[in-house]
């Protein structure tokens, strides 16, 4: 939101929903393509398009969740911070430590959990967690914000009534309110380019067959049932987060919402703990082809305890996690680096390469009209990609004077 503005940001998100939405419709649309279902991504464009697009389904693929893991150890690293200093405000445990504590977690879990099907009563907790931070961040930022408002009717009205029972009842705390751009024209150019290709990003995974594939019948139905869910009522609470976050605190809002609030600790510690968890969780669900590819890679089956199979997820799994970690840890501004993800992975898997995919699969089955309106697409989004790719590149360049590897940020 901080780099669109209101009208960029609010316009930007809904686009972003719908073209989303649209985009992994078109990959349910062909799961059941040639008389089998294909489960993979890049399962899929290897059968449309060959081995060698095989290959590079599965790079880009990788590349994307690999970044989005990054992006929860340093998350699940925030939140670690968030509570130390909450209680300690001395400057003696940096960023990076967090992050190293928040990846040893992560590393944790991922040997306790041998395959995605493991997870089923975590994802309920993972929901729970998920929750309560929505609900206490949207309740705080509601407070801040109505406080503002408070002091505006104070100063404009004359009236100190309003406000001394706000100030009696839920507190004291007035965030500045600055919904300006901020930046230089030329910036301003360069931050929108890169913020569209973070909201593609946001939204999107580069995984939908692996995550929506479902045996019941009928699949393509039941994948699309999942995907109106995702994109209706799913987006709701990242809303609520992103526009009453933007509301209550301008551009001044913190990336990280919680450091942006004002309320009692142990509300606060409750949100941090909460995302703590929920990103431990998380970013299994992400790492998870990954595992499953060097799982079948190294032929590991049987019993989860066994001891070779036990060491095996120790090395391996503990071994990529903790590139993972030193990467999150290494690089502060590790966002640079997910707007390029998404201009180089998200934007070809998503959107260039499952509309044209589509159209290969479906060409006789499409009117004029229709593969005029695909290869639209292919174009665009392939024109959106390169300028994100470049913003992106400008940005890294810019944050890197900034910033120092294992900065405290």
């Amino acid at each position: 939101m901080a780099p669109l503005g209101w009208v960029g940001g609010v316009v930007g998100l809904i686009l972003a929903t719908a073209i989303s939405l649209y985009a992994n419709a078109l990959l349910a649309m062909i799961h059941e393509h040639g008389g089998k279902r294909h489960i993979r991504y890049r399962d899929l464009a290897g059968f449309i398009y060959g081995p060698k697009a095989y290959s590079l389904t599965w790079v880009l693929q990788y590349v994307n969740l690999f970044m989005i893991n990054v992006g929860y150890v340093i998350l699940a690293g925030q939140a670690l911070k968030a509570i130390y200093v909450l209680f300690r405000d001395d400057d003696a445990m940096k960023l990076p430590y967090f992050i190293a504590m928040a990846g040893f977690a992560c590393g944790l879990f991922a040997i306790c959990i041998p395959h995605l099907s493991a997870l089923r009563i975590w994802l309920g907790f993972s929901t729970f967690f998920s929750l309560v931070y929505i609900a206490i961040a949207v309740a705080l930022s509601l407070r801040d914000g109505i406080f503002t408002y408070s002091i505006s009717i104070t100063f404009i009205c004359g009236s100190h009534f309003l406000n001394r029972i706000y100030m009696l009842f839920i507190g004291t705390k007035a965030p500045p309110r600055d919904y300006s751009i901020p930046g230089s024209d030329l910036s301003r150019v360069f931050t929108t380019i890169g913020a569209s290709a973070s909201v593609v990003f946001a939204f999107n995974t580069g995984m939908l067959p692996e995550i929506q594939a479902t045996v019941r019948q009928p699949v393509v139905g039941n994948m699309m049932k999942a995907l109106y869910f995702q994109f209706t009522v799913g987006v709701v609470p990242l809303y609520a987060v992103a526009f009453i976050g933007y509301w209550a605190y301008g551009n001044d809002a913190d990336a990280y919402l919680l450091k942006s609030v004002d309320a009692p600790v142990w509300v606060i510690s409750l949100a941090n703990i909460s995302a703590f968890f929920q990103t431990v969780i998380a970013l299994h669900i992400f790492a998870s082809p990954m595992y499953e590819y060097l799982d079948t890679r190294y032929g590991i089956k049987g019993s989860a305890v066994a001891v070779k199979n036990l060491l095996f997820r120790v090395m391996v799994r503990g071994g990529y996690l903790a590139l993972t970690t030193l990467l999150a840890a290494a690089l502060p501004f590790i966002g640079d680096f997910m707007s390029l993800t998404g201009a180089i992975s998200t934007f070809p898997l998503t959107f260039i390469l499952a509309n044209h995919m589509y159209l290969v699969a479906k060409r006789d089955k499409l009117t004029s009209m229709q593969k005029s309106w695909h290869w639209l697409n292919i174009i665009f989004f392939g024109l959106m990609s390169v300028a994100a790719a470049v913003a992106a590149l400008r940005l890294i360049a810019v944050d890197s004077k900034n910033y120092s590897i294992f900065a405290d940020v």
